[in-house]
């Protein structure tokens, strides 16, 4: 038996749980959680958002704990192991996309798993996972840290890559948030000069500090944003509030791209003009592949670099829940178990 936090009905508080997660899968791992963190997309579950949340469940899906059991197609050697699950925790290893190491656009949907979607998740002692997903902790990164990299490190890291984000270039993080102080790290890191874009100057010195070379308040100095015309190589978003998407279309440098990772409430609408003339490109980022995951730690790690996060004891989850309902959590919440 596993015995976790569940949410037991619709935004419902959470209360002790115990559940019998069956056999071990062949080809999974099961966790014992040291840390997990608070994510949004939790949230979104407990109060179903999305129309998918089944209850009871367990959220969490920001996971670090060492193997204490593997399935029959697994080593043995990984046992004891300190690994990280995150949002996805299984993929079908089968189709073309799987293949080339992009698990996290599986083609058999019927063969994804998502960790806190029709299963059990993190806020337990133990979890499970598709052994591929369970992807290593470098010995120098901080554990009681790590865990939101495995969602809101990787959503932000996989597109800086796909997207060939190099050192030089000009780049923006609209949202210095959850994500966004995480993808101003990584840019300034990667040696681009990276402009923080937050509705006031209240996060300004901090950006500065994480390693941006600019700030601009869009809304206590529009003027300045009109002014970054034609500016930045590559824009990342990580806000979930509707913007006016032209402003940062029109900010963007000719064959610039704006990779949308948060989701706004409400429909993007762009004028198609501005794409065509300056060939600029909107696209999507989400949490990438167990190597994407893999790369973006071993670069945490290299480069020092580590969410700022706000620590719960188990006990508090309920309390630590609701300090990220009312957006107090600077910048992540994660609760020891």
């Amino acid at each position: 038996m596993i015995q976790g936090y569940a949410c037991p009905a619709k935004g419902e508080p959470l209360e002790p749980f115990e559940y019998d997660p069956g056999q071990l899968g062949a080809d999974q791992v099961e966790v014992e959680v040291e840390y997990c963190g608070i994510c949004h997309s939790d949230i979104s579950m407990i109060d179903n958002e999305w129309g998918m949340s089944s209850y009871p469940f367990v959220p969490g899906h920001e996971a670090i704990g060492k193997i204490v059991a593997v399935g029959s197609q697994v080593s043995g050697d990984r046992i004891g192991q300190r690994v990280g699950v995150g949002w996805q925790s299984g993929s079908c290893d089968h189709c073309k996309n799987c293949g080339v190491g992009k698990e996290h656009l599986c083609l058999n949907a019927g063969e994804v798993e998502q960790t806190i979607i029709g299963r059990n998740g993190c806020w337990a002692e133990r979890v499970r996972a598709n052994a591929n997903w369970a992807v290593p902790i470098p010995d120098n990164l901080d554990a009681s840290l790590a865990g939101p990299l495995m969602c809101a490190g990787t959503t932000v890291w996989s597109p800086i890559r796909h997207y060939g984000v190099r050192a030089g270039m000009e780049t923006a993080v609209l949202g210095v948030g959850g994500l966004g102080h995480l993808a101003v790290q990584f840019l300034a890191k990667m040696g681009t000069q990276v402009t923080g874009l937050s509705t006031t100057r209240s996060k300004e010195t901090q950006t500065r500090e994480l390693g941006a070379t600019d700030f601009i308040a869009t809304k206590e100095s529009p003027e300045a944003l009109s002014q970054a015309a034609g500016r930045f190589d590559v824009i990342i978003s990580t806000v979930s509030a509707d913007v006016n998407w032209n402003d940062y279309i029109n900010a963007l440098a000719p064959e610039g791209t704006l990779i949308i990772c948060g989701i706004p409430d409400s429909q993007i609408q762009v004028m198609p003009f501005p794409l065509i003339v300056s060939e600029k490109r909107v696209v999507g980022g989400r949490a990438g592949s167990p190597s994407d995951t893999a790369e973006m730690l071993a670069f945490c790690a290299a480069h020092k670099i580590t969410p700022m996060c706000e620590q719960f004891k188990a006990t508090e989850i309920n309390q630590a829940l609701q300090h990220v309902r009312d957006n107090k959590a600077r910048y992540r919440a994660v609760v020891a178990f």
